[in-house]
């Protein structure tokens, strides 16, 4: 490592410390021309997931339009945010399980996982977000999917 205040390249690592659950590491190093004490950090470089959409396009998975959606979906019910993060973190980590050997996963497939927790959650907010996400055309389709649930609701009794 180059020391930054006089360039050498010989240094030592005084100490080393975990961060961030194992997903970094912090170095005190002492760079042995001039004494010089500075950090460094190593971490593991991933390829981002990537999210592939309806039309074959590509874009890097982000966590906050994820979250966008689902607090969307779950506006004016009686959800914590506590809930909706670890819902968020839940869908994000069974992506990244799906898109581990490709690195990719589509949109239905994270659709599918949202409308699942969401059903296991609130009702509402899965008719809600399975209306944007499904593309109901008309009210038939939605009043379909309401009949589904009260279906769904009685086999469970």
């Amino acid at each position: 490592m180059r020391c930054p205040y006089c360039g050498s390249l010989d240094d030592k690592v005084i100490e080393s410390r975990t961060l961030g659950a194992g997903e970094s590491i912090r170095r005190r190093r002492e760079c042995n021309s001039c004494g010089y004490r500075f950090t460094s950090y190593e971490r593991i470089e991933e390829k981002p997931l990537m999210v592939v959409k309806r039309d074959g396009r590509r874009q890097p998975f982000d966590r906050n339009k994820l979250e966008k959606g689902i607090s969307r979906a779950l506006e004016k019910r009686p959800i914590s945010t506590t809930t909706t993060e670890n819902l968020v973190a839940e869908i994000e980590d069974e992506a990244l399980i799906m898109g581990k050997v490709s690195r990719e996963v589509t949109t239905a497939q994270l659709g599918e996982l949202v409308l699942d927790k969401l059903y296991a959650i609130d009702k509402v907010a899965y008719i809600r977000f399975a209306s944007v996400y499904r593309h109901f055309e008309n009210l038939d389709e939605f009043v379909n999917e309401v009949h589904k649930l009260e279906t769904d609701k009685f086999l469970k009794k």
